[in-house]
Parts: structure tokens; C-alpha cells; sequence
């Protein structure tokens, strides 16, 4: 995904988040408001997006399930997010293109030690870990990946690619669950990106349909002010 996904960072010292968690300390989400379906709400960039509610799949012991594993996995996101993107292009290289800092870095060894990636994983991760804090908190949640697919509308990331995120993290977190990591919890963590992936697409399409209204109303404008060409071309035969 090429925008730097929400966030700021990760704070490692920091245990799992608790269900009722605000968010990750020092993240610009931390006090997103409650999305009320079918209604109009603020976003955290200030601007009104409707968005109707996504069923949320999840049942308790999934989220639970989430919770546990996320507890371990904390100790080692910052690994698990150059894991995640290292297998993604490996898998995908064409998702190198939406990266501009990545595109011309051909070597994956190079690419294990850049610290743009390093900090672009960190802030994937924060994303997670911001959207497990609100396994509770469905309309919070569902706010967060709405916003983040506007964001990537305005990064040029186009949908395509959000659900390989979701592949290369489960992927990149099995060997480092161990004995830990069951059919059951693989299932929940598919079920929890399959849902941000599909509120993350709304969100970008809503954009994009705002943003063309945007252009063409621009345009129209542009159009009005336009000069009219034969009033030109007579003042300067004058």
C-alpha cells in the first residue's frame, strides 16, 4: 500500500492493548469519532464522509483469539512488518510501483535494510494494532479503515492491492506463533482483514467519486472564466 498508513509509529514497551484501549499512544487516530450508520460523521482529517455501516464478522472468541495472539506478536512487529512487505514484493512486484522510494530498489536485501521500509512497516503495524484495540469498538473501527481507504485514494493506492497486506502478514506471524497459531486464529485474522479490506475499498471509491465531482465541477468553472476565443483573436487584429 503506498500512503503511510495510519499513524505514527508503534510504541514496542507497550503490552497488547486491552478490548476498551483508546489507541496506540502518540497516534494521530487515537480520538477518531463514532460512526453512526447512514449518517454523516468527521473523519480524522477534518472532512464529512458518509459511509454506511459494514456488518462486522467477528464473533467474541475470534476477537479473542485476536487479542491473544496479538499479545505475542507485539514483541516482534517491528520484524514482522519488513517480513510482510519483503513478501510482498516478492510475491507482487508490481506493488513496488506505488511505492516511489522503492521502485528502482531491485535487490531485497537492500531493501531489508532501508529504514523508509522499516518505518513504513511500523506504520502498518500501528494500523493493526489500532484496530485491535477496537475489536469492541465496531464503529471506531470501521471509521479508522474507512479513513484509511480515503487516504489511499488520495496516495494513488489502488484497491487492488489491500488484500495482499492481509495474506503476507498471516504468512510473515505463523512461524512466529508457533505451537501458538491454530486453524481457529488463522481464520479470525482472515475475517478481520477481509472486513478492513472491503470498508478500506469503500472509503477509497467514496473519495475518488468526491473527488471527481470535484474536478469536473472545477473544470466547469474553468470553462465559464475561459475567455471567449473569438473576442481574443478581434483584439489582436485591433
Amino acid at each position: 500500500m503506498g500512503c503511510a498508513l495510519s499513524g505514527t509509529g508503534v510504541n514496542l514497551s507497550k503490552a497488547a492493548p486491552e478490548s476498551n484501549a483508546a489507541g496506540v499512544a502518540g497516534s494521530h487516530c487515537d480520538s477518531e469519532p463514532a460512526l453512526v450508520s447512514g449518517t454523516e460523521s468527521e473523519s480524522v482529517d477534518g472532512t464529512m464522509a458518509r459511509s454506511k455501516q459494514e456488518p462486522f464478522p467477528l464473533s467474541e472468541a475470534q476477537k479473542e483469539l485476536i487479542r491473544e495472539s496479538w499479545t505475542i506478536l507485539h514483541q516482534d512487529i517491528a520484524r514482522v512488518g519488513i517480513i510482510m512487505f519483503i513478501r510482498l514484493f516478492e510475491t507482487h512486484p508490481e506493488c513496488k510501483d506505488v511505492f516511489f522510494i522503492f521502485r528502482e530498489i531491485d535487490d531485497l536485501q537492500e531493501l531489508k535494510m532501508s529504514k523508509e521500509l522499516q518505518a513504513h512497516g511500523l506504520r502498518v503495524m500501528s494500523f493493526i494494532e489500532k484496530s485491535v484495540a477496537r475489536l469492541s469498538q465496531e464503529d471506531k473501527l470501521e471509521q479508522i479503515a474507512f479513513d484509511l481507504g480515503r487516504s489511499h485514494c488520495r496516495y494513488n493506492a489502488p484497491p487492488k492491492y489491500y488484500e495482499y497486506v492481509g495474506v503476507q502478514f498471516i504468512s510473515a506471524v505463523k512461524p512466529i506463533l508457533r505451537d501458538h497459531w491454530t486453524q481457529d486464529v488463522e481464520e479470525a485474522w482472515e475475517s478481520l482483514f477481509s472486513y478492513l479490506t472491503r470498508v478500506m475499498k469503500r472509503g477509497y471509491y467514496e473519495e475518488e467519486k468526491k473527488n471527481g465531482v470535484n474536478k469536473t465541477n472545477y473544470q466547469k468553472k474553468q470553462v465559464t472564466m475561459r475567455p471567449d476565443s473569438s473576442t481574443t483573436q478581434n483584439n489582436v487584429r485591433l
